[in-house]
C-alpha cells in the first residue's frame, strides 16, 4: 500500500479505547470512524486482490495467440494432420462444400420470401460472401492453420473472442450438415419413386414437426459419410471431387433445360414482398456459402498453403455464385414462383413437369441425391477439424485432438460430431436449421472482416501471399453486409443463438480459461 495513504495506528488505538470514546461528544459517530478506519487496510488488500484477479481475467480474455505458435509444436499438440492435396482439391472441396444447399433445399424456402426476386438475394448474398472471400484469403495467406476463422480470431481479436467464433463455427457445421441431411431424405424419396414406385412413410422420412416420427434418411446419410471419414482425408478428398464433377454436370443440364422453357411472365411481380423479402430470403440462403470457411480448416492438410489457401477461396466462390445465379434464373423462369412454397425435390419435379419425360428428372435426383452426400461430407470434415483446432489450442479436451496414427485422422472427434448431427438430422425442421446456421456463418465471416484490419495494423510486416485490395474499405463493406444480412433474420433465431452462446461463455469461463495453452506457456 501506498504510505501516503496508511492510516495513522497510534490515533486509531487512542479513538478505540474506552477513554477517548468517552470524551467524544457524539460517541456513535466516533465508535463507527474507529470501525471504519480500522477495517481500511483489510478493505484496500481485498479491493487489491480483486482488481488484480480481474485484470488477469482481462489479461486472459484478450490474450492473442502468436502467429509463431500456429507452426511450431506445443508439449500437449498430437500427432499432425497428413498434408494429402493440392490446389484443385481445395477448390473441389469448397464448391463441393457450397453447390448443392442453396440450390437443391433452400430454393424452395427462399423463393416464397422473395418471389422472383431471390436471384437479387442470390447477388447479395454473393457479394457478401465474395468480399469476405478476400478478407479470408488475405488470413489463409498468413495463417494456414486447421481452425480456420476461429485460428484467424484467435490471432487477431482474442482468446474469448475467438473461443465465441468456435462456437458459431460449431454450430455453424454442425447445424448445417443437420439441415443438408434433412433435405437430402426429399430428394431420396424422389428417387425411389422415379426408379421403384415406393417412397419412405413420412413418419420415417420426416422430423417431428414437419409430419413424421424421425428423419432415418439423415441418419443414414451421416452414417455413410462418416464411414468415409474415418478411412482418411485422401480418400474422402477423392470421392467430394468426382462428386462435384457429377452435380456441376446435372445443374448444367438443368439450366439448359429451364431456358428452352423460359417465361418472362413468371418474374412479374418481380418482388412481392420488397426488400424485405429480399433481404430475408438472402440471409437464409447464406448458410450454403458454409463451403468457403471449409475450405480454411484444410489449411494443415494441403500443400503450399500460403498460396493454394487463397487461390481455392477465390475460384470456388466464382464457381459457386454463378452457378446458384444461373440455376434460380432458369427455375424461375420455367416455374411460377408461387408453385415453390413447400415442394420438396423441387428442380427435380420442374425437370419432370416440364419435360413429361423420366430420364431428366431422375438424372438430376441422382444427381442432387450425391450432390447432398459430397456438401454434408465436407461439413462435418469442417467440424471436425475446428474441434481438432480448438483442442490443440487447450480449450477443449484432449479427446478431440487425438490423431489415429494409420488414417491420420481425429478418430474420435469424428465418431463424437456424427453422433450430434444425427442427433439434430433426425428430430429437427429445416427451416429452424437454416436461420440459426446462417446467423452462426454470418458472425463468422463479420470476425474474419474485421480481424483483417487489426491484423494488418499489428502486423504489417508479415507475409502474406495475398493482400486485401481498397484497404480498410473492403473488409469494413464486407462486415457491413454481414451484419445487414444478420439483422434480417428472425427473431426466434436470435433467441436460439444468445442461449447457444450463453452455453459457450459458461465452457470457457469453467473449463477453458483455465486450460489453455496460452496459459501454460506464459508460466
Amino acid at each position: 500500500m501506498d504510505p501516503a495513504v496508511q492510516p495513522d495506528h497510534a490515533m486509531l488505538a487512542d479513538m478505540g479505547s474506552p477513554r477517548s470514546v468517552k470524551r467524544a461528544p457524539h460517541r456513535g459517530c466516533c465508535r463507527a470512524a474507529a470501525i471504519m478506519t480500522a477495517l481500511a487496510p483489510s478493505v484496500f488488500q481485498a479491493a487489491g486482490a480483486n482488481s488484480v484477479d480481474m485484470r488477469s481475467l482481462l489479461t486472459s480474455v484478450v490474450r492473442c495467440k502468436p502467429v509463431t505458435g500456429f507452426f511450431a509444436p506445443e508439449e500437449h499438440e498430437s500427432e499432425p494432420l497428413a498434408r494429402s492435396f493440392g490446389l484443385f482439391q481445395l477448390t473441389m472441396l469448397g464448391v463441393g462444400g457450397t453447390i448443392g444447399t442453396g440450390i437443391f433445399i433452400a430454393l424452395t424456402t427462399a423463393v416464397p420470401e422473395a418471389g422472383p426476386a431471390v436471384t437479387i438475394s442470390f447477388v447479395i448474398a454473393g457479394i457478401t460472401a465474395a468480399l469476405t472471400a478476400l478478407c479470408y484469403a488475405e488470413l489463409a495467406s498468413a495463417v494456414p492453420a486447421a481452425g480456420s476463422s476461429y485460428s484467424y480470431a484467435y490471432a487477431t481479436l482474442g482468446e474469448l473472442a475467438a473461443f465465441l467464433i468456435g462456437a458459431c463455427l460449431l454450430l455453424e457445421y454442425g447445424v448445417s450438415a443437420s439441415a443438408i441431411a434433412v433435405g437430402w431424405g426429399q430428394y431420396l424419396n424422389e428417387l425411389m419413386t422415379v426408379t421403384i414406385g415406393w417412397r419412405i412413410p413420412d413418419a420415417l422420412a420426416k422430423p417431428p414437426g414437419s409430419g413424421g416420427v424421425v428423419n432415418l434418411p439423415a441418419v443414414a446419410l451421416i452414417g455413410l459419410c462418416l464411414l468415409l471419414l474415418l478411412r482418411g482425408a485422401r480418400e474422402s478428398i477423392r470421392a467430394n471431387t468426382a462428386l462435384v464433377i457429377a452435380k456441376l454436370a446435372v445443374l448444367a443440364m438443368f439450366v439448359v433445360i429451364a431456358l428452352a422453357h423460359f417465361s418472362a411472365t413468371n418474374f412479374r411481380p418481380f418482388a412481392p414482398k420488397g426488400m424485405i423479402g429480399i433481404g430475408s430470403a438472402a440471409s437464409s440462403i447464406f448458410f450454403s456459402y458454409i463451403g468457403i470457411d471449409a475450405v480454411a480448416t484444410a489449411g494443415e492438410e494441403v500443400d503450399n498453403p500460403h498460396r493454394n489457401l487463397p487461390l481455392a477461396i477465390i475460384f470456388s466462390l466464382l464457381i459457386v455464385t454463378a452457378a446458384y445465379i444461373l440455376v434460380a434464373i432458369a427455375a424461375i423462369g420455367a416455374q411460377p414462383w408461387t408453385r415453390f412454397a413447400g415442394q420438396e425435390a423441387g428442380l427435380s419435379v420442374i425437370l419432370r413437369n416440364l419435360t413429361g419425360l423420366g430420364w431428366p428428372s431422375l438424372l438430376l435426383t441422382l444427381g442432387a441425391t450425391m450432390s447432398i452426400f459430397s456438401v454434408t461430407l465436407v461439413v462435418l470434415y469442417g467440424q471436425t477439424r475446428i474441434l481438432y483446432a480448438m483442442s490443440q489450442d487447450g480449450l477443449l479436451p484432449a479427446f478431440f485432438r487425438r490423431v489415429d496414427p494409420i488414417s491420420k485422422v481425429p478418430r474420435q472427434n469424428t465418431w463424437v460430431v456424427a453422433a450430434g448431427v444425427a442427433l439434430l438430422a433426425a428430430v429437427f425442421p429445416l427451416d429452424v436449421l437454416v436461420n440459426l446456421t446462417s446467423m452462426g456463418t454470418l458472425i463468422a465471416f463479420a470476425a474474419v472482416s474485421i480481424g483483417v484490419i487489426i491484423f494488418r495494423r499489428r502486423r504489417p510486416g508479415l507475409p502474406r501471399g495475398y493482400r486485401v485490395p481498397f484497404f480498410p474499405a473492403l473488409p469494413l463493406l464486407s462486415a457491413a453486409f454481414c451484419l445487414y444480412l444478420i439483422a434480417s433474420l428472425p427473431a426466434d433465431t436470435f433467441l436460439l443463438f444468445a442461449l447457444w452462446i450463453g452455453c459457450a461463455c459458461l465452457i470457457y469461463f469453467t473449463y477453458s480459461i483455465h486450460r489453455s495453452g496460452l496459459k501454460s506457456s506464459n508460466r
